[in-house]
């Protein structure tokens, strides 16, 4: 029964409401009790021949109360519904619910588990079983059929997979499920995305043992996704695609971010009105774009729209190779010296370890390069040719210069752009007419087309190639009289490139130009890298392992317990719920493996043609809500205000304190129990003060405080070592330290410690701006930091290379306002505040203890920190003086010095002590009236 948008699961309990009259009439002859009031003896006596009388009705206000009391409590036994959902087609012998759970269906997954809840419990409600698979799930899934709580289960239980779906061996084990339970109804929740086979599977589904189909579609625009990110010479060429005949216009941001997660290039893609496909160039410089590591396109939380890069689309790799033997006495006249200062800021550079071509050439090709460039290479052996054949073939680019021995070898088809004329041309020289010729403007069809031809490069000396009908198509740069300086063509997949001069300045000045850095770099923009560096055979056959994997939603995410390792192979690899689209590999190189490729299309899945009925219903939430419960507790309510309202008019409530405090206590319940059905909390006073408590603690007693950096080994010696420090100041002094107290510098009170020891470690995470300032504040008013790198076997804190304490140290001071430092002098008061001591050893003996330096002035205005009694705010050490301190729970030394002298600790914990004389007295000792009794106890 449903009156929208409100509905009634029990209708037919509202023929309750005709009782209300018969209530009503039972309400009047039922009167509230009359009030009892207290008359003079006098008034009663006049009205004892009266006739007692006694009300017949109650107020009307009380009655409509209770009648509506009764209404509600009528209304919620007929389970009301606001909003109320169509019941769902869920009969017969069984309901099959078959329920993509590719990558596609990520985007509003949580749309098709809410229509599937509502399909499992109307199917519930009618008492049928429930058969359900999933298409992205493993062969071997168990699909029932369940019951609908074991159903509800499974469903909720699943997610998306970053694979596609495979409609064909689900839709077989479903209708062969239902073979046992004829007469079943199918439910198929699609993503919207036509396969391969899907015809021949829903023939499969519906066409023996299905009553009735229901028909779940999606109200979310159509999918996009990217299959291609290419890094080409002006910049990285996006490819995006959508499902086709979409009549309105779309455009999409897409996100390109490095190895951190961090968004460093942006591009818009732009689809036209019932176009498919588009492309965009994020024309960022190629240094930026080889830090890429994945692109994404915003607003898109499926796989498809992601892609993760791998070496193949980054930093080229190019072998060189050359003949001649390296003189290292003149580097100069190396033949690839130039090349390797050209190519080395943009270019990871592999050279062979033979010189003999037959080994070297199939060493470069182990590594997988992008391009090869051979110095002056003349003839190829015939062993190894094919391969470097087949390698340009397959996409390598080969860049070769000219020299003696090329220009001897003669012409090469397979690996040279053009025809070669014999032997070498010089320009210039006592026995030629010709002059040197200069490189005049760039060809248009060439890759340095817009380039600025160099007016300082000349060349005196070249190869010269053989005119023919093709000579100006593959001609990238000429000289002045029209003779190519640089040709190069297509070859397959590959690219031939020929410099006709040396790669050193003894043909040409252009080795030593900025043009040639650019033209090099030109070229090796057009290359593509083959793959991930295999260093041999073995390794090659190799499987990768699971490294970083693309999650359904499009985030990258850890391998998942289904991840097996992938072999690599020719061609576009399956994506399959063993091998998921991610990285492959490891941190020295991986492997990507995407979703998408190149071929990839959106094609919209079209409901089969069948002749059962058919139901059709979008993807949506319950949007529903069970009235039953607000009805009751507003019942309820009425209910506590009928009580009352009885209390008031029975007199319970007026001049009389026993029955008037009954009654509140009586409320007081009924309010406190109406708090427990609503479940509302108590709040609590808490009148406790631990933070007082330990503020009272901490000024009781000087103590030692240490800074807790969230490094378990730091922090346990740094509170050993204050430890010992303690027990020995205790033992050789009239000072007795309560026990050391961890600090956190962000928010504890740092004014109650004299002294703080800071350990700085480079693993640490970095304080904050705010923990900073706590710092300097609490230097500002007296009180002091020892910082201790702990490295002094590594370097010291002055200039010059630093080890990573001290790196993090100078990060720190760098936000403070540091006075002056020194290396504690000879006179200063550290060095007999307590003992004499010439130098402040802790584990490790060598550093100096850096303080404040002394100034003639004191307390001058523009002194950073102030100096009271003349304690530095700050000391600086790298000889571990916690290390030395520190003892166990035997009083044994935990840490050995180094030297392993025991005399150095002793030195170790003097010099804690003169510290801690020094933060309490000041320059008390530093006064010349004690120094005869020092020198008297001294025995001098």
């Amino acid at each position: 029964m449903s009156w929208l948008p409100l509905s009634f699961g029990a209708p037919l309990v509202l023929w309750g409401l005709l009782a209300l009259p018969v209530i009503w009439w039972l309400l009047r002859l039922t009167p509230p009790k009359p009030q009892t009031e207290v008359f003079p003896p006098l008034k009663i006596l006049a009205r004892v021949l009266r006739r007692e009388e006694t009300p017949q009705q109650s107020p009307w206000w009380l009655t409509l109360l209770r009648l509506l009391m009764a209404a509600l409590v009528v209304m919620a036994l007929a389970e009301p519904v606001f909003n109320p959902r169509e019941k769902l087609p869920a009969e017969g012998a069984a309901l099959a619910l078959v329920i993509d759970n590719g990558w596609a269906s990520a985007a509003d997954w949580n749309k098709r588990v809410a229509t599937a809840e509502r399909l499992i419990a109307d199917a519930g409600s009618n008492g049928v079983p429930v058969v359900i698979a999933f298409t992205a799930e493993k062969p071997n899934a168990e699909i029932g059929p369940f019951d609908a709580s074991a159903a509800l289960d499974h469903l909720r239980a699943a997610k998306p997979r970053p694979i596609p779906t495979d409609r064909p061996a689900v839709y077989a084990r479903v209708a062969a499920a239902l073979e046992r339970l004829p007469g079943a109804s199918v439910a198929v929740l699609a993503d919207g995305l036509a396969a391969k086979g899907d015809e021949a599977a829903f023939k499969t589904l519906l066409e023996k043992n299905a009553t009735r189909l229901v028909w779940a579609i999606s109200d979310r625009p159509s999918l996009t996704g990217l299959i291609g990110a290419d890094n080409q010479v002006d910049g990285f060429a996006l490819t995006a695609i959508r499902a086709p005949g979409d009549p309105a216009p779309a455009q999409v941001t897409a996100g390109a971010f490095d190895d951190k997660g961090r968004r460093i290039a942006d591009a818009t893609l732009t689809f036209a009105p019932g176009e498919a496909a588009t492309t965009a160039t994020m024309a960022v410089p190629f240094e930026l774009r080889n830090d890429f590591a994945s692109i994404a396109l915003d607003g898109e939380r499926q796989a498809g729209a992601v892609r993760v890069l791998d070496e193949s689309s980054k930093r080229r790799r190019v072998g060189l190779l050359s003949q001649a033997e390296a003189d290292q006495a003149q580097p100069l006249l190396s033949p690839l010296y130039y090349i390797r200062r050209a190519l080395q800021p943009f270019a990871d550079l592999v050279e062979p370890s033979s010189a003999d071509l037959a080994d070297a050439i199939p060493q470069l090709l182990d590594q997988k390069p992008a391009m090869i460039i051979m110095a002056d290479v003349g003839t190829i052996p015939e062993q190894v040719k094919q391969r470097l054949v087949d390698w340009v073939d397959k996409g390598g680019t080969l860049m070769r210069f000219a020299g003696p021995r090329l220009a001897a070898a003669g012409n090469d088809d397979d690996l040279l752009p053009v025809r070669l004329r014999s032997g070498e041309r010089a320009l210039g020289g006592a026995l030629s007419w010709t002059t040197p010729q200069a490189v005049t403007e760039f060809p248009k069809n060439g890759p340095f087309a817009d380039l600025s031809p160099p007016s300082e490069v000349t060349v005196s000396r070249q190869v010269l190639a053989e005119p023919t009908p093709d000579i100006v198509e593959r001609t990238w740069a000429t000289l002045a009289d029209g003779t190519p300086l640089v040709t190069g063509m297509k070859k397959n997949k590959g690219t031939l490139v020929l410099f006709h001069v040396t790669p050193e300045a003894t043909w040409s000045n252009l080795p030593i130009s900025g043009s040639f850095v650019e033209m090099l770099r030109r070229v090796v923009q057009l290359s593509r890298n083959q793959g991930a560096a295999i260093a041999n055979a073995e390794a090659a056959a190799a499987s990768l392992a699971p490294y970083r994997m693309i999650g359904a939603d499009g985030t990258l995410t850890p391998p998942s317990p289904d991840a097996r390792p992938l072999v690599p192979g020719a061609g576009p690899l399956p994506v399959t719920l063993e091998n998921p689209p991610g990285l492959y590999g490891s941190e020295t190189g991986v492997f990507a493996h995407n979703l998408l490729n190149a071929s990839s299309t959106f094609a919209p899945l079209a409901r089969p043609q069948v002749s059962l009925p058919v139901t059709t219903v979008p993807y949506a939430f319950d949007e529903s809500e069970n009235l039953k419960g607000p009805l009751v507790a507003i019942a309820l309510l009425l209910m506590v205000l009928d009580t009352l309202a009885v209390f008031w008019m029975g007199g319970l409530l007026a001049r009389r304190p026993r029955r008037a405090k009954a009654v509140a206590t009586a409320a007081a319940v009924l309010v406190v129990l109406g708090g427990l059905f609503g479940h509302a909390d108590v709040a609590r006073a808490d009148d406790s003060k631990p933070g007082d408590a330990q503020a009272i603690d901490d000024i009781s007693k000087t103590r030692i405080a240490y800074v807790i950096t969230g490094e378990p080994g730091v922090d346990s010696i740094s509170r050993a070592g204050l430890e010992g420090l303690t027990r020995f100041l205790i033992e050789k002094t009239a000072l007795e330290p309560g026990p050391p107290a961890g600090v956190d510098i962000a928010k504890d009170e740092l004014s109650f410690f004299p002294l703080i020891y800071w350990p700085i470690d480079a693993s640490a995470p970095m304080p904050s701006q705010a923990a900073i300032a706590r710092i300097d504040a609490y230097m500002q008013q007296g009180g002091t930091v020892l910082f201790d790198t702990r490295d002094q076997f590594s370097n010291g804190i002055g200039a010059g290379s630093a080890s990573p304490a001290t790196e993090r140290l100078r990060d720190i001071l760098g936000n403070l306002n540091v006075p002056p430092l020194e290396p504690v002098p000879s006179d200063h008061v550290l060095t007999k505040s307590f003992f004499i001591l010439p130098e402040f050893p802790g584990r490790f003996n060598g550093s100096p203890l850096w303080v404040e330096a002394s100034l003639e002035a004191s307390n001058t205005e523009n002194r950073p920190v102030r100096t009271g009694d003349g304690v530095s705010p700050i000391m600086i050490t790298a000889n571990d003086f916690a290390g030395a301190w520190a003892i166990d729970e035997n009083g044994d030394p935990m840490l050995p010095t180094v030297p392993p002298d025991p005399m150095q600790r002793v030195y170790a914990l003097r010099a804690g002590v003169n510290i801690m004389m020094y933060m309490l007295t000041g320059n008390y000792k530093s006064d010349q009236v004690h120094v005869p009794v020092l020198l008297e106890r001294l025995g001098q």
